[in-house]
């Protein structure tokens, strides 16, 4: 089961790496802040994002192992929407830290952190397509180990984001945040066509 736990952390990586809302915040919070203020943030965004990869995963999933007309079309669109997301992010131009109001109560903090995880309708349909596509791909005795390694995967991204950029505030560029969607894009391609073959194997060849 340890190859689940690997592919759900590899995923996990690829999908949380690219600089959105949530990586925004972490980033300007642990370029402006103290260390001690950087990891709070850190450790409340990867509470939400684990949160919500259950819900796109388990919620999506129960449907699609109930409904399996529901399960071949997310499948297919989804491996069609991953690798979508992932050209994308290749062809993005991230702008740069931008400087913002970062030291701000904890609760305002986490009414924030909420704001951009749960109240971004995109992240929450990525993330349904991709955790719910895999979830069509995957046994039962897999999809436990898979999405752990999701979980681990956002706890290891917004620590180490946090406590990278927090050592290194002064040279982080927008040239640096390109780098980072350009190989994540290409990551996001690959698990896209892997679940694109998923759904050849399992729909189209007899």
């Amino acid at each position: 089961m340890v190859h689940y736990v690997a592919q759900g952390f590899m995923l996990g990586l690829a999908y949380l790496a690219p600089i959105g809302m949530q990586n925004s915040y972490v980033i300007n919070t642990a370029a402006q802040s103290s260390k001690g203020r950087a990891f709070q943030v850190a450790i409340i965004t990867a509470v939400f994002d684990i949160a919500l990869a259950l819900s796109c995963f388990y919620g999506v999933g129960l449907l699609l192992d109930t409904f399996e007309m529901l399960k071949m079309i997310v499948l297919g669109v989804g491996a069609i929407a991953v690798i979508a997301i992932g050209i994308s992010l290749i062809q993005s131009v991230p702008k740069g830290i931008e400087s913002q109001n970062v030291e701000k109560p904890l609760m305002e903090i986490m009414l924030m952190v909420f704001a951009v995880t749960w109240l971004n309708p995109q992240a929450i349909i990525d993330g349904s397509l991709l955790l719910g596509g895999f979830k069509a791909g995957l046994n039962p005795e897999g999809s436990p180990f898979f999405i752990l390694g999701v979980s681990l995967a956002s706890a290891s991204w917004f620590l180490g984001l946090s406590m990278l950029v927090n050592a290194f505030r002064n040279k982080i560029t927008a040239k640096a945040l390109r780098i980072i969607n350009i190989v994540c894009g290409v990551v996001i391609v690959f698990f896209g066509f892997k679940l694109g073959w998923t759904f050849v194997t399992q729909y189209i060849v007899v």
